[in-house]
């Protein structure tokens, strides 16, 4: 790795000769087009076109994933081959912008005739040029400290119902959840500022009990207020959550966009809760879109402090692989001067049945465990609900099996009864 150009790592399937296709895909992204045209001069072309690194031949498949009429034109029905594609690209050509980064990483190449499959799956940065993009705010100590959580794992709630409660409906259930010992809240990510609970009556709702939960108990309880939206409302939302003494927003990264949430990171030392809700547009394909390598690269780039994984054995369709590797990337420093790990947080599905399989993942316990019907569905009620996590947690650092602390722990227990036999 030089200081001079970045990497970006692609799996790609096409039925014409790797080496030409990936050289092509390094000259659309670069200095080139289809053909040389005037003005494309060897100085230029040193000095700005991209160069491929490395073709690996992962073997021929029976029929193509996605059809090319460019292809179909030319007749051309050679079965595919797959292949990983390593490209590297001068930072000169993007300089310090996001938008333009994704662009070229992507941009056309999931358009090329010549390929029927193309999934970009990582991307290296210098560390001096990741240094010039935006950082996290508070990351995970600063999570931590804004929590009061020194050690452990966090758990979470969501709010549920998903929509359809008023800003006092929802913030006596947020006096629930803090009364219960929880240490996060959000919204969920179809809730942002409907006619029922709009943020302006919201957030000086659940602010209120949280303050009160903070007067019994000396400590803050974190909500991650669903703030996605323009750029401009986003931006006057959070200052009333800061102003309302909170210490989080949420956005919903895909739908919002880099340069929106690039804008809000510089506007708000707020923890960045990013959610990532259709990501599987992007990523369910194994042979098409993005994988979370490449993505999580982008939007840690754009300063969040937090980033989805998804759960293990949880309702999504994500292997419990998958997330296993994307927890270890949030973990990981893209740049090993400055701390910006971003905490993962887990979720979907989870409930007290989960957490065996989640300590055993993490490698540690800086990870947001948040569970909405696995709190909220509890037969006893969410303050059980909680009970039941924070005992399954417990027989793990224990070195217990979770029947086994059942015996101790109603709320476990009934956990168990309830929602299946445990993981």
């Amino acid at each position: 790795m030089t200081d001079t150009h970045f990497t970006a790592d692609y799996l790609i399937e096409t039925p014409l000769p790797l080496e030409k296709v990936a050289e092509i895909m390094a000259g659309e992204q670069s200095s080139g087009t289809f053909i040389r045209v005037e003005g494309e001069t060897d100085d230029l072309r040193a000095r700005a076109r991209a160069e491929v690194l490395g073709v690996v031949d992962l073997g021929e498949i029976d029929h193509p994933t996605l059809p090319s009429a460019w292809l179909s034109r030319r007749g051309i029905t050679t079965r595919p081959h797959r292949a990983t594609v390593s490209i590297r690209f001068p930072i000169d050509n993007i300089g310090i912008n996001l938008a333009a980064l994704a662009s070229t990483v992507a941009g056309n190449l999931y358009d090329l005739g010549e390929v029927t499959g193309l999934r970009l799956e990582n991307i290296t940065l210098p560390a001096s040029w990741r240094r010039e993009y935006l950082l996290p705010k508070q990351g995970i100590a600063g999570t931590r400290r804004l929590t009061g959580v020194a050690e452990g794992p966090m758990i979470g709630s969501i709010i549920k119902p998903n929509v359809g409660l008023t800003p006092e409906d929802t913030a006596g259930l947020v006096g629930r959840l803090c009364d219960a010992g929880v240490d996060f809240i959000k919204d969920d990510e179809i809730s942002a500022n409907p006619v029922h609970a709009p943020l302006a009556k919201r957030i000086p709702a659940v602010m209120a009990a949280v303050k009160r939960a903070e007067d019994r108990f000396g400590r803050r309880v974190m909500v991650a207020f669903n703030i996605t939206d323009e750029t401009d409302a986003m931006r006057r939302h959070a200052d009333l959550v800061a102003s309302a003494g909170g210490t989080c927003v949420m956005t919903n990264l895909n739908w919002c966009g880099f340069s929106a949430v690039e804008t809000l990171r510089r506007s708000t030392d707020l923890a960045l809760h990013g959610h990532r809700n259709g990501f599987g547009a992007l990523s369910r394909c194994d042979v098409l879109g993005i994988g979370f390598g490449a993505y999580q690269v982008l939007w840690r780039l754009a300063g969040v402090d937090h980033m989805h994984v998804h759960g293990l054995d949880g309702k999504f369709a994500q292997k419990n692989s998958e997330v296993i590797e994307s927890t270890a990337m949030c973990l990981t420093a893209l740049d090993d001067q400055s701390d910006d790990r971003v905490l993962p947080a887990f979720s979907s599905g989870q409930w007290a049945g989960t957490v065996p399989v989640t300590w055993k993942a993490a490698g540690g316990d800086d990870f947001l465990f948040m569970a909405g019907g696995g709190i909220m569905g509890h037969p006893e009620g969410p303050v059980a609900g909680i009970e039941s996590i924070r005992a399954a947690f417990q027989a793990m650092k224990n070195g217990r099996t979770l029947e086994d602390a059942a015996d101790t722990s109603e709320p476990l227990r009934k956990a168990l009864a309830f929602f299946g036999t445990a993981a």
